[in-house]
């Protein structure tokens, strides 16, 4: 498939739109060019994996894989992270919530999370298995509000992990900025989901432990109110007359 010059300037989205899950790979694969032999390999078998793993999973109207390739493209491109740990952890960040036993070789046990994330340890390292483990939602109370409990567990799995943070962000700003490129009843669960967030990803970010640049943290600042100005055009609609 041709692509055009000018890809490896195009909003993600646009690419998606346009070109698909091979515009994104051959977008990533422009990315990971500026890595170094070993650290593209290991880029290359996380990206391998995360396919594997989700393969059959699709987010609304895309396959999985796409959500997954644009919150590492944008760690590498819009954060200029050079961390390989932290870009592994972004591709896989959902393999440990989503494929616990299949990560595990099916040999997962009594505790799938502990098994899978072993497993991430034993092939990326134990860097890579944390940062996975900070941003993997826990088992949620049926009789508390999910999205309560979700907020919660950010607070305390982020407050101890700035790398996770930047993992964490990159995510939302997918969810919560792209959440006009979903449709159905999904756009408004997530702008529920999501907008509360705002806030709580403005204090991370801003803090000085956050391993980014000034620059980058201003560009996540208004990504942040890109955000909310979608979640209020979804959520804040002025009621019709009768």
């Amino acid at each position: 498939m041709d692509f055009p010059p000018h890809l490896g300037s195009m909003p993600m989205h646009a690419i998606t739109e346009i070109h698909g899950e091979p515009g994104l790979l051959e977008r990533f694969r422009l990315e990971v060019a500026q890595f170094d032999d070993d650290a593209r390999a290991r880029l290359t078998a996380a990206l391998d994996l995360a396919a594997d793993l989700h393969r059959d999973d699709r987010r609304v109207r895309e396959p999985y894989l796409n959500h997954l390739l644009r919150v590492a493209i944008r760690l590498m491109h819009h954060y200029q992270v050079r961390d390989v740990d932290v870009v592994v952890a972004g591709l896989l960040h959902d393999a440990v919530e989503d494929h616990p036993v299949e990560l595990a070789d099916g040999d997962a046990g009594t505790d799938p999370t502990a098994a899978a994330l072993a497993t991430l340890a034993a092939r990326f390292g134990p860097r890579v298995a944390t940062l996975v483990a900070a941003v993997t939602n826990p088992v949620y109370d049926p009789q508390r509000d999910r999205n309560e409990q979700y907020r919660e567990h950010l607070v305390v799995s982020l407050e101890r992990e700035p790398w996770a943070r930047v993992i964490k962000v990159s995510d939302f700003t997918d969810n919560g900025v792209g959440v006009i490129h979903t449709i159905g009843p999904k756009v408004v669960s997530s702008a529920r989901k999501y907008r509360p967030l705002v806030p709580l990803f403005r204090d991370l970010i801003g803090r000085p432990d956050t391993p980014l640049s000034p620059a980058v943290k201003q560009h996540i600042f208004g990504q942040l109110d890109l955000a909310e100005e979608r979640f209020s055009a979804i959520l804040d609609q002025p009621a019709l007359p009768n």
